[in-house]
């Protein structure tokens, strides 16, 4: 057991060193890799027997204490000083996250088993990311075979879009879309290097951050048993909802703190709790199940991924939305906000790296309240 314990807490940072040191290993992405090995030790004989409560109970304190995190280096103020336009353009991308989800809940997943929890997963992570779909796993208690079967096809066809977000859809929007105009009061060098910062892991132990991230990380733990003391108090059908949505809520109050808010690296230490949240949700995970390819969930998720794009697209004609800013505020939504410096590299456009990460980062505190909502609606 001990050895174990030790696998999932240490085992994170070899996959960041890994992805840091070879680039093919960081386009694959850490996630993936920690479902990869997570696999493969779950399905071997290396996996220890009766490990089902430890495993239960490692991945869902982990995602919780990883939620506020997360959360707490959201600059609330700042949302209010987002160009209009990117607001919009962040508001149509969720009503079309919406749109689509519902309907493609009834085209495709109505009739398979807890096909309104595939909803609400979708919802959270296309409307935040992994970090809103992993709370949303817990909140509705999804299986880790369907929620690793969910995930696994919402990277494989979100990397298709990325790779459509880098080439072609900027040609494509500007056919009816305007073309953006610049604004020379953005401080490009730094947006780009909030963007870098975002995406660094390196510092994360200095001695002048350790005790600062400790603290935040006490606070992650007050925060967690705050929720977990509300969700005595109400029936036990919704106990994880409650706690989900207060630790959300309390997260996101904490964050309006300038002493919390200023606290360095701490949404690298929430994602590093995501992935070792993804690296347990891996070691339950039974092969033999997954392989059954689920048709209904992968058009599902087909089906929702470019609905999306297209009803982006037709939203940004009405509305006269820039073609640049329709595309990052759509790529920071369904695929998160580290990727936003990647497509705007490519656009030639780094004067709206600011404006999409801000829109990701709101995508960060909503994502969980409509994942559930939605979820909940559709059973």
């Amino acid at each position: 057991m001990v050895a174990l314990i030790l696998f999932y807490l240490l085992f994170p940072a070899v996959i960041l060193f890994l992805t840091h040191k070879f680039s093919a290993m960081n386009k694959i992405g850490s996630v993936l890799i920690a479902y990869f090995f997570g696999l493969v030790i779950g399905n071997s004989a290396l996996m220890p027997d009766h490990m089902q409560e430890l495993q239960k109970n490692f991945s869902e304190i982990s995602v919780l204490l990883a939620l506020p995190l997360l959360l707490f280096s959201a600059n609330i103020k700042a949302w209010l000083h987002v160009a209009g336009k990117t607001m919009l353009s962040g508001l149509l991308v969720t009503i079309a996250v919406i749109i689509v989800v519902v309907s493609g809940y009834f085209i495709f997943v109505k009739d398979i088993p807890d096909g309104w929890k595939v909803a609400g997963l979708l919802t959270g992570v296309y409307t935040g990311g992994t970090p809103n779909m992993a709370a949303i796993k817990t909140a509705l208690n999804v299986t880790p075979d369907m929620f690793i079967v969910t995930h696994t096809y919402d990277m494989l066809v979100c990397t298709v879009f990325l790779l459509m977000a880098m080439t072609i859809f900027q040609r494509f929007g500007l056919m009816f879309l305007p073309a953006f105009k610049s604004n020379s009061k953005i401080n490009v060098e730094k947006e780009v290097e909030k963007a870098e910062e975002l995406e660094s892991y390196v510092g994360i132990l200095n001695k002048e951050n350790r005790l600062p991230l400790l603290k935040s990380f006490g606070l992650s733990v007050l925060i967690l048993a705050a929720g977990g003391g509300l969700s005595m108090i109400v029936p036990k059908d919704y106990s994880a909802v409650v706690a989900i949505l207060t630790i959300t809520t309390l997260g996101i109050g904490l964050s309006l703190i300038p002493a919390v808010h200023n606290i360095p690296k701490t949404f690298h230490l929430g994602m590093y709790l995501i992935l070792i949240f993804s690296l347990v949700v891996a070691t339950m995970g039974d092969l033999t199940t997954i392989t059954n390819i689920s048709t209904e969930i992968f058009f599902y998720v087909l089906y929702v991924v470019f609905g999306i794009t297209i009803l982006n697209f037709i939203f940004s004609a009405i509305f006269r939305i820039d073609a640049d800013t329709a595309i990052i505020t759509m790529t920071s939504l369904i695929f998160s906000p580290p990727f936003v410096p990647v497509v705007a590299a490519k656009l030639k456009n780094k004067e709206i790296i600011l404006s999409g990460l801000t829109i990701g980062i709101i995508g960060y505190a909503v994502g969980n309240y409509l994942g559930i909502v939605i979820a909940y609606a559709l059973r």
